[in-house]
């Protein structure tokens, strides 16, 4: 497995992995009709969009030179959180097909590494209450519900819920 900054003409292969994974996760917590809209190729001209303007800062995670996921991340979005000292994890997408495999714990911690890299001293992300398998697997990776929700309309309102996990120093992990 390797982590590498995603390139622009990685945008057609992270919109085949966001909409295949998109799908799988969601169908059953959003609208059909949501999932229809879904398009490789809108997500395609979004990626191409953002990887060119660099609006969101994208890593991919290549299995046998195949990118098979990726994770998006910055600094905090929310208004009630400090963005010097709190970093977010926006998006970890993997392919259906590579789910259980441990790709998702190293992008996680890959995630984590970077933000220490910044002296964040937290991280945060958002998932769908829905969603279960998401919120058990942010829960084995230590992350914990901070009582932060949010109402997001994809063509229904979903309530989303916020994860906090304060990181480990940079110092702490050096020595």
């Amino acid at each position: 497995m390797k982590i590498r900054a995603a390139r622009v003409n990685d945008a057609p292969t992270l919109a085949r992995v966001h909409v295949d994974s998109w799908c799988a996760i969601y169908r059953g917590l959003v609208p059909d009709s949501s999932l229809q809209g879904f398009t490789y190729e809108w997500r395609e001209e979004c990626f191409r969009q953002s990887l060119v303007t660099k609006a969101k800062e994208t890593y991919v995670v290549q299995v046998d030179e195949e990118v098979v996921g990726f994770l998006t991340l910055g600094a905090a979005q929310d208004p009630d959180l400090d963005v010097d000292r709190t970093g977010e994890i926006r998006g970890i997408y993997i392919s259906p097909g590579y789910w259980r495999k441990g790709i998702g714990k190293g992008l996680v911690e890959e995630a984590e590494r970077i933000l220490r890299s910044r002296r964040y001293e937290d991280a945060v992300l958002w998932v769908l209450e829905g969603n279960q398998q998401a919120r058990w697997f942010y829960e084995a990776m230590g992350f914990c519900l901070d009582g932060e929700s949010k109402i997001i309309d994809w063509g229904t309102p979903l309530k989303a819920v916020r994860f906090r996990k304060a990181l480990q120093p940079v110092e702490q992990i050096e020595t």
